[in-house]
């Protein structure tokens, strides 16, 4: 079963390994192809795995630079003794891979899940470094007025059965893959590639503490951080953007595409209707032509 598990991995997954050495732990990302950078940032429950089409279609023309963030794809898996699972730990990681590679300036940002936040994370840092942005179900916002924290969202991080069935039973990874597309059911194959990295109690750290550190209250850990990442979007008012939206996300839904909206009125967006939260799953044929077309558009 793990050579099964292995050889489907590399089949679907035939990139080159790259890892930074930081602060005692190994940062894996990907570093295809040529060109102007096009940072590609996941969120949680995934890993890098979700950018592989993508990738593929870009690195002829661009450098791509997909990161695991700790805890998740080929990334360590550290202790929380030894990492400090917060946004803030998120963007200086990046940050610091960015910097290790000498990429400074037009840069291309193309987020998802949690990589919205940590990507605007850091944009608000170097606003002058991003040329443009392409924004997939995602957020750099507080929760919306007119939203409330899905049930299972809250279970996962307020009850202690919620850490039973994120870490124990990978319940948060494994419904995820079944519940993130919407247009046909996800391959058993590319499921079982999603939930790969996380195979144990330890393993699965990385998937409960992003769910903890959403920030709903201002005494949480990150609440002032994304208060500043929030009030920071508007500065890429005149920043070429392209939105491609699933509308049956369960969490990011049309209340965080509204904001978008409002935030970033200049964007192009394309909305899914038949679509989930994996928008690259399941609109994959059309998603990646928007997305090379925006980019030439966008020299």
């Amino acid at each position: 079963m793990v050579m099964n598990t292995h050889k489907n991995i590399e089949t679907l997954f035939p990139f080159q390994r790259n890892y930074l050495k930081r602060n005692g732990h190994t940062y894996h990302y990907l570093n295809e192809g040529q060109g102007e950078p096009v940072i590609m940032l996941h969120g949680n429950p995934s890993w890098s795995f979700y950018y592989r089409n993508l990738v593929k279609a870009l690195r002829n023309e661009y450098q791509c630079i997909v990161p695991d963030h700790i805890g998740c794809g080929f990334s360590s898996k550290p202790s929380d003794k030894n990492y400090n699972y917060c946004l803030k730990s998120r963007i200086d990681d990046l940050e610091a891979l960015l910097d290790s590679l000498n990429i400074h300036k037009n840069i291309t940002l193309i987020v998802h899940d949690w990589g919205g936040m940590i990507g605007m994370g850091y944009a608000q840092r170097h606003p002058d470094r991003i040329k443009r942005l392409v924004i997939l179900n995602t957020s750099a916002f507080h929760l919306p007025a007119s939203k409330k924290l899905p049930l299972a969202l809250f279970i996962c991080r307020n009850m202690y059965i919620g850490t039973l069935l994120v870490r124990g039973l990978n319940a948060f990874s494994s419904v995820a893959s079944y519940i993130g597309v919407k247009r046909k059911p996800m391959p058993k194959n590319i499921r079982a590639a999603y939930v790969m990295p996380f195979n144990s109690w330890r393993n699965r750290i990385s998937t409960l503490r992003f769910i903890q550190d959403i920030p709903l209250h201002q005494n949480d850990k990150s609440y002032s951080l994304v208060s500043k990442i929030s009030e920071s979007v508007t500065q890429f008012k005149n920043t070429p953007t392209l939105i491609c939206w699933g509308m049956q996300d369960f969490v990011f839904d049309k209340h965080f595409l509204t904001l978008w909206k409002e935030k970033m009125p200049h964007a192009q967006i394309n909305e899914f209707a038949d679509c989930g939260h994996y928008i690259l799953e399941d609109a994959s044929a059309q998603v990646i032509p928007l997305i090379t077309k925006f980019l030439k558009q966008n020299l």
